[in-house]
């Protein structure tokens, strides 16, 4: 099989701000709940924070000849919210922006079309002190003003917008009842019911956000959510194991509570039961705002669980992964492909959206790069892994499904979050100490992908 893909397929890569740029208190910037969270003792390995990063912010023009080296025509990036809007509600600080501008001038006279995140789980600090962030529903109203003074200022150069990237994993990762959260800002709640009101404001926010986007950009646009589906995969292919995994998919991980209303307009039943009293408090009108028209989604696909057919309620059981099941360089990165394939075929057919434009917005892997007497980092174990994926992407273009494009994450090795810069993610090498970057081999593989336009 030549695994040839459509001709107006999209190539891309992608990065998040708070990863990369550093410059944290350069151009007016002032702290997000990240800068907050990855300082404090014991939340992320060696103490590591995003203060300089990838140093981004100064390095942005040398980086983007990185992207045209490698071929990519689309980058999907993120924006701080606390470059734009320091204080999180107010004033604009217009040198903020001009850092945008300033990259989206650069990848344009590239060729390089920006795809543009609004918020990757770096909001303001200022909101978490004024109200607890994500805890208030003053959090969608504050998000969707932002998004309007942004979009209209960037929009004569941003078409493609995405509003939010994962909300499970900065409200259910960020908010917890008992222990301390992986994610910022970190905070404990007493009840579980908590954190789904947390989930259910960013629901409101994506919301609010499409419809400021849309009534502030000066051209037509793409208006995008990118989330990531905990993805059931049937064990075989068979029809009992296909039912088991389209039906386990509803109340895998948070699923029924965050891409269910996002794309259907209501919490899926199932789950909304099992929830009980921990479900959110929904006010009359929320959904409506939530279950606003998209031009496309995006998916951040990574692993998936496997799911098999049972003759107990309820109909399925997840199958456990085996000792010697491959796995890549963080506890969760099993090796699961038909991740791809499945998740955008639930889509399509669990939540009844085959009409909908999807974009895998992210998918990658961290491998245990190691440097050559060379200077080479010859990670064919990431080429392994993205190949696989690849090629489940383009079965589902073979078989008919609407995938428009692909974002490798991540161009260049980064601040990964509570790992530090103990996790490599990037097809660039990263040396943090001179900030010099170095293709690995999967940047070359991933740059002869993009030249034949094909799974090579």
């Amino acid at each position: 099989m030549s695994y040839q893909l459509p001709p107006d397929f999209l190539w891309g890569v992608a990065t998040s701000a708070y990863q990369i740029e550093g410059a944290a208190e350069e151009g007016g910037r002032k702290p997000s709940v990240w800068d907050v969270f990855s300082s404090t003792p014991k939340r992320t390995i060696n103490g590591d924070t995003g203060t300089v990063a990838n140093d981004h912010y100064h390095r942005y023009e040398s980086d983007v000849k990185w992207m045209v080296e490698l071929g990519v025509k689309h980058y999907r990036f993120s924006i701080a919210w606390s470059r734009i809007i320091p204080d999180g509600r107010g004033k604009v600080n217009e040198t903020g922006v001009d850092f945008y501008r300033r990259l989206c001038d650069c990848l344009l006279e590239n060729g390089i079309t920006p795809h543009a995140t609004l918020f990757h789980w770096d909001s303001p600090q200022a909101l978490e002190k004024r109200y607890g962030s994500w805890r208030s529903r003053e959090m969608a109203k504050d998000f969707a003003d932002y998004c309007t003074a942004i979009v209209g200022r960037l929009g004569d150069r941003v078409t493609n917008w995405m509003t939010l990237n994962e909300i499970a994993c900065f409200t259910h990762l960020g908010y917890d009842v008992a222990g301390v959260p992986q994610m910022a800002p970190g905070s404990r709640v007493w009840r579980k019911k908590d954190v789904w009101q947390t989930s259910h404001h960013a629901l409101l926010a994506h919301g609010l956000g499409c419809q400021a986007i849309r009534a502030a950009s000066p051209r037509p646009c793409s208006v995008a959510l990118v989330d990531n589906p905990g993805v059931t995969v049937p064990l075989t292919e068979s029809p009992a194991d296909i039912i088991a995994a389209q039906t386990a998919f509803r109340t895998n991980w948070v699923n029924g509570g965050i891409i269910f209303p996002a794309l259907t307009g209501q919490y899926d039943e199932v789950f909304l039961q099992s929830l009980g009293r921990e479900a959110p408090v929904i006010r009359s009108g929320d959904m409506e705002t939530i279950h606003q028209p998209l031009d496309a989604f995006g998916l951040n696909i990574y692993t998936g669980s496997h799911v098999r057919a049972s003759q107990k309620v309820p109909g399925y059981e997840y199958v456990a992964y085996p000792k010697s099941y491959p796995r890549m360089h963080m506890p969760w990165l099993w090796l699961v492909p038909e991740s791809i394939y499945w998740a955008i075929r639930h889509v399509a057919e669990v939540l009844n959206r085959p009409e909908l434009p999807l974009l895998i917005t992210e998918n990658g892997c961290a491998a245990q790069d190691e440097v050559t007497q060379q200077g080479e980092i010859l990670d064919s174990d990431r080429i392994l892994y993205l190949r696989q994926y690849l090629q489940s992407a383009h079965r589902a273009v073979a078989e008919g499904y609407p995938l428009q494009g692909y974002f490798l994450w991540s161009l260049m090795d980064n601040f990964e979050w509570a790992w530090g810069y103990d996790r490599r993610f990037g097809i660039l090498y990263n040396d943090f100490s001179t900030q010099q970057r170095t293709p690995k081999a999967s940047f070359y593989w991933y740059a002869e992908c993009i030249r034949q336009n094909r799974v090579a």
